[in-house]
């Protein structure tokens, strides 16, 4: 299954459904996760409101959350076993097979989660800089805003290449947004 199969699939889906659509991501019965890209492009239609994400991926969750926060889709953990660290980087609520059993148990560690804004306000702000320091940029990434905060980074050993001025510039552009300052003049990586 490719990115413009499930597209297309969702976006037919989407338009000619008289209600609104939630998609649901269960990979361990499927054997299918819907790839990233997907999920984002599908949360631009007026007429999906949100993903059911059933998966346990944290980082996943976060990242979704993040990328469709200025959209009018919701991002809903599928299971109270890891509802916490969902909430926390941006999940709004839960469908979970426990809350059958244990609904007021359930509901309860949703009041308690939600009370701490603040805590995920601060969790959701630093997905894109950490992304961008891990996975996009990788370790020439972190080396060179370590050098831009007063650490020592240094330059890239081999085979690891340094970043590109293009790259500099994004990776700059997404530490500017939380508040750090990079400057792409460095020598080092």
């Amino acid at each position: 299954m490719t990115h413009a199969a499930f597209l297309k699939h969702y976006m037919d889906l989407a338009d000619s459904s008289p209600i609104p659509i939630i998609l649901y991501n269960v990979p361990a019965n499927t054997g299918l996760d819907l790839p990233l890209e997907t999920v984002v492009s599908l949360a631009e239609h007026e007429n999906i409101i949100g993903i059911k994400e059933s998966g346990g991926n944290v980082v996943r969750i976060g990242y979704i959350a993040h990328k469709t926060k200025h959209l009018d889709f919701q991002v809903i953990a599928g299971s109270a076993g890891f509802m916490v660290a969902s909430y926390s980087v941006g999940a709004v609520g839960v469908v979970a097979a426990l809350a059958n059993v244990m609904g007021d148990k359930v509901c309860e560690l949703h009041d308690l989660i939600t009370e701490n804004k603040e805590c995920m306000d601060l969790q959701h702000s630093l997905i894109a800089p950490n992304t961008a320091v891990t996975a996009t940029f990788g370790p020439a990434g972190l080396k060179f805003v370590c050098d831009n905060v007063g650490l020592y980074g240094g330059p890239c050993r081999s085979p690891m290449q340094p970043l590109t001025l293009e790259q500099k510039k994004k990776l700059a552009s997404i530490m500017a947004e939380v508040g750090v300052t990079c400057s792409t003049e460095l020598d080092f990586v």
